[in-house]
């Protein structure tokens, strides 16, 4: 956030929103100039960009045979979208992700886009974490979820979407993370968080044959 001029400070008054104004209201985001009072009392003018919240979902194939030998003989896969994005100039690697729609939970968020983007159908889905993507600037928060038991589905994409269907081994995926050839934050947060849930699983396997 940009902060303006601090007003004088008062001790003892919560902290947060005291008054402002909506200068933008737009599709998808809304912009506010914000009062805020601060910790130290102190009121200041802040710039907020309102986001609704977004789903983003790691589309695994992963391998479920009885036990762990025979599971590390295939890997997960995982189903990635290179997709035009004109802030970052170019395509980009990403998982499929929308933001949430008025009333909408983040699970249906995460199964609705998965469709619409990679044309799956998941038959379970399980939230890794939930992240706040810049809290310096806005409020988005952006649900983390894996999905497995895979089938197909149909794609729906919107007129200004243009992207591509990948499938990739997960490993291959961390190592395009170390190389710089996935940029998306969201992205990194969630193909990380799905290896570490993948090898909880496979440990799982390992130690009771679930």
């Amino acid at each position: 956030m940009t902060g303006g001029a601090r007003e004088g400070a008062g001790g003892g008054a919560p902290t947060g929103r005291v008054d402002g104004e909506r200068v933008y209201s737009g599709r998808r985001i809304h912009v506010d100039v914000d009062r805020v009072r601060f910790p130290d009392g102190s009121i200041g003018r802040l710039e907020l960009i309102r986001h609704p919240g977004a789903s983003a979902v790691v589309a695994l194939d992963l391998p479920d045979p009885p036990d762990r030998t025979a599971a590390a003989a295939r890997e997960p896969i995982v189903t990635l979208v290179r997709q035009y994005r004109y802030a970052a100039r170019g395509f980009i690697w990403e998982v499929p992700a929308g933001n949430l729609e008025p009333g909408e939970p983040p699970e249906a968020c995460a199964l609705r886009e998965l469709e619409e983007e990679a044309g799956l159908r998941a038959g379970r889905l399980e939230r890794l974490a939930s992240v706040r993507t810049t809290p310096g600037f806005t409020d988005e928060v952006i649900h983390l979820f894996a999905a497995w038991d895979l089938e197909a589905g149909e794609t729906s994409h919107e007129a200004s979407e243009f992207m591509d269907v990948h499938r990739l081994p997960l490993r291959r995926t961390i190592e395009m993370i170390d190389a710089g050839e996935i940029s998306d934050g969201k992205t990194i947060c969630a193909l990380t968080l799905a290896a570490r849930w993948v090898a909880r699983r496979m440990d799982r396997i390992g130690g009771r044959g679930v």
